[in-house]
């Protein structure tokens, strides 16, 4: 369809005939993200009949909902190699005009204040204390424990505009910078914490980003398992892959919808998640 069909569909939003509105409706989700903006265009245009823009931002939303689970599905299906952009698909769900590129540059700020100080002839303690000095004295992040349930903290572009984020979310920030560094650190997928590994076939120690950067043994996660009452198991010592890291991102969602009753933002992220877990 051109733009000048699609523009017809959308002015028949407002038929009294339901059984036309909902033909409408089907046919513009076939659509897809295409006609979001002419959508807008329309809401719009329409400001005093408060019918038709529920009705708008209901299939705008479907759409840009539908588009969450195409972006992250394909993500999986590459192999996802790229952390960001998944974070940046799922912070599109509740910011859908969020640039990836502005995610981007929040690394790269903090990637270039590190790289200023860092050398790779340092002992990886050292190195640690480097990023560390920069993540939390210069750019002044902090763990989100007032509101550790909050939506925000499950939203890059949010961590970024607070400097708080959750255990998993601040992991996720300290990770991709590590990374531009070139350094072999990793997620670990611990019970009730998000953690972080430096490993080399010569070396591993884990970082607590949660807590200042806290460096810690294998021994420690030993006595944190036997707190907890669990069992040991290897992968709560290994470094997990960038999917395990979004689905316990979605997972916390789901949690943080709930706190705040919204269960059909819940039921929508619980949905998400089941299609690419």
């Amino acid at each position: 369809m051109n733009e000048s069909e699609i523009k017809a569909l959308v002015t028949l939003l407002d038929d009294e005939d339901n059984e036309v509105v909902q033909h409408v409706e089907s046919r513009l989700r076939t659509l897809g993200e295409a006609v979001i903006p002419l959508l807008e265009d329309h809401w719009q245009g329409n400001g005093l009949n408060p019918v038709l823009q529920k009705r708008i931002e209901d299939l705008i939303h479907n759409l840009q909902f539908n588009l969450v689970i195409s972006r992250l599905t394909e993500w999986k299906n590459k192999g996802y190699e790229d952390l960001l952009e998944a974070m940046w698909i799922i912070a599109t769900y509740q910011y859908p005009d969020l640039n990836i590129e502005k995610l981007r540059q929040s690394i790269n700020d903090i990637y270039f204040d590190a790289w200023l100080e860092f050398r790779e002839d340092m002992h990886p303690h050292d190195q640690i204390r480097v990023l560390n000095q920069v993540f939390y004295d210069k750019h002044k992040y902090l763990p989100n424990t007032k509101n550790f349930h909050s939506v925000a903290n499950s939203m890059l572009n949010q961590v970024f505009d607070l400097k708080k984020g959750n255990p998993i979310s601040l992991c996720v920030v300290y990770l991709l910078v590590a990374k531009r560094l070139g350094l072999p650190i990793y997620g670990v997928n611990l019970p009730s914490l998000f953690v972080l590994t430096y490993k080399t076939p010569q070396m591993q120690f884990y970082i607590n980003i949660f807590n200042r950067g806290l460096i810690f043994s294998k021994i420690d996660i030993g006595n944190y398992i036997k707190q907890m009452h669990l069992q040991p198991k290897d992968s709560f010592y290994q470094p997990c892959t960038n999917l395990d890291i979004v689905l316990r991102v979605l997972r916390n969602l789901v949690v943080s919808f709930e706190k705040i009753s919204d269960l059909e933002r819940a039921k929508e992220i619980d949905a998400i998640l089941r299609v690419i877990s």
